[in-house]
């Protein structure tokens, strides 16, 4: 696909400033922890030890082992007294696996986890603060710094923005034809399906995650606008109502039920070419091109009585330090080293994933998912988040497939409050 320069800059609520990091020897320190002996060396402000160390690092595969890989060769040539040792712990296991092997005393340094996570590894006591917090939060685009933070206080070093957009096959729907709004989606597919009865003309996984855009509506933010505020999960209100009444609509022209309409299975019909248009992540955007789908992105369609597209979940890839590391300063300042303009840059090269700073990066499709995190709502990082999935998801399925919506939401809301 042709690409183009964009800078990774969001207006709004999303502008954030752009600072040049110190590198590795800023006047700037901080008292040295743990075992870390202050031996004169310093990252942006946090003293490092002079010692022979290694830090281990849990990370996912599919590329984001290669770039803790590179990064720490890259972190080792500046100091060459740390070592960083790369270790396989997938990203959705990590916040069960630290609390075994933790206090174990075999975790890790530094973890990454999803920034939804964040809550209950505070509440638990397994993850550390950010250090050198004034500088993160001014390096970081405002929905990452938002999604880490909790009662006021940072825990991590955000690698990486995340959330979900419309995809469009573009050898099935031309870019002027993508419809501005659900209702004309809708119009669109009924025609697109009668004269293709062996394609669809949209896909979605009726997952809380992507249904979530239409529970968001008029600003209906899951456990408030802040997303801190636990006794109010806001599943069942009448903006909620009114949106998945309009989700409940989509099964009119995606006649399919929810069992039958796993991520799997939504990616196989976009990668075959049998699905117009798709909501999904940037996760996918490998699988696509190497299925040679000519594909585009958008922002997803607006809602009934909307201007603007519906808050799609937003999130944070967040690299934490553990609490029952031996070095949490050098922890620290690897986490700092890879929100640099330099490593985020190359972590994008290795893994197509959305930057986490404002930063240049070469792509035609990441202006879409830039224009979507513009509306995006970050994922509540309060550990009661962790009672609203299970919960949600079972009834976005039970809607999706004919339920009474208003009874689905207030059973989910009793379940999420139950103690």
């Amino acid at each position: 696909m042709k690409k183009k320069l964009l800078s990774v800059l969001l207006c709004g609520a999303m502008l954030g400033t752009v600072l040049t990091g110190c590198g590795g020897n800023g006047e700037d320190s901080k008292e040295g922890s743990g075992n870390s002996s202050g031996g004169g060396q310093t990252y942006e402000g946090i003293e490092l030890t002079d010692e022979e160390i290694e830090l281990t690092v849990w990370e996912s595969t599919a590329g984001a082992d290669e770039f803790i890989i590179q990064a720490g060769e890259k972190f080792t040539e500046m100091f060459p007294n740390i070592k960083i040792e790369y270790v396989n712990v997938e990203l959705g296991d990590s916040p069960g696996q630290i609390a075994l092997d933790g206090p174990a005393g075999v975790g890790p340094d530094l973890f990454a986890t999803p920034s939804n996570a964040v809550g209950q590894l505070v509440q638990s006591g397994h993850i550390l603060p950010t250090q050198n917090e004034e500088y993160v939060n001014e390096q970081l685009l405002a929905s990452c710094a938002s999604a880490i933070t909790l009662d006021g206080t940072m825990y991590g070093y955000p690698i990486s923005a995340d959330t979900y957009a419309l995809f469009y096959n573009k050898d099935l729907i031309g870019d002027n034809e993508i419809p501005a709004t659900f209702e004309e989606l809708k119009e669109w597919c009924r025609t697109f399906n009668k004269e293709n009865p062996d394609k669809h003309g949209f896909m979605m996984n009726p997952a809380i995650y992507y249904a979530y855009m239409f529970i968001s509506k008029d600003g209906n933010y899951a456990f408030g606008p802040n997303g801190d505020d636990p006794a109010s999960p806001n599943v069942n209100t009448e903006a909620a109502v009114e949106g998945m009444t309009e989700f409940q609509e989509l099964r009119e022209i995606l006649d399919v039920p929810a069992a039958d309409l796993a991520v799997s299975q939504c990616d196989g019909a976009f990668m075959s070419g049998t699905a117009a248009m798709y909501v999904t992540g940037l996760w996918n955007v490998a699988n696509f091109q190497d299925a040679g789908i000519d594909f585009g992105v958008t922002t997803v369609p607006c809602l009934e009585g909307t201007d603007t597209p519906p808050a799609s979940m937003s999130s944070a890839r967040d690299m934490v330090v553990s609490a029952y590391s031996d070095y949490p300063n050098e922890a620290a300042a690897f986490g700092l080293f890879l929100i640099s303009d330099e490593m985020q840059e190359l972590r994008f090269e290795l893994t197509g994933a959305l930057p986490s700073v404002n930063t240049e990066v070469e792509a035609d499709y990441v202006e879409g998912f830039l224009k979507q995190l513009e509306y995006a709502a970050p994922t509540p990082a309060i550990a009661k988040m962790n009672d609203y999935w299970e919960p949600m998801d079972a009834a976005t399925a039970n809607i999706w497939d004919g339920a009474d919506v208003k009874k689905e939401l207030d059973a989910a809301e009793k379940a999420i409050l139950a103690e």
